[in-house]
């Protein structure tokens, strides 16, 4: 993921909705979506669908869509709820680290 190692911080916590998320910029042109699928639980992933490498929109509705081809993820770990992709998000840890999320 760019230059970004761990211990980098990604966000703050209170940025992040709840049953929602947001894109993030990281270091060397990267991005993480970033979600909270319920309260205090916080996710990251790559946001470049499987399935042609387009980016995912964040939750909407308890669901990540793909808005090139409809594809949509659980928030809560990435799986593919409908295809076409055939596999999940590819997730990067994250930790809280006070009032951020941080690389893990």
């Amino acid at each position: 993921m760019g230059t970004a190692r761990a211990g980098d911080r990604v966000v703050a916590v209170a940025s992040v909705p709840s049953g929602s998320g947001l894109l993030v910029d990281m270091p060397g042109n990267a991005q993480l979506l970033v979600v909270q699928p319920r309260s205090g639980e916080f996710r990251a992933f790559n946001p470049s669908c499987p399935h042609v490498g387009s980016f995912v929109n964040p939750p909407a509705g308890g669901v990540i869509t793909c808005p090139l081809h409809g594809s949509s993820f659980d928030p809560s770990d990435g799986s593919v709820r409908k295809g076409p992709a055939t596999s999940g998000l590819v997730e990067v840890a994250v930790v809280r680290s006070g009032d951020d999320l941080v690389l893990a």
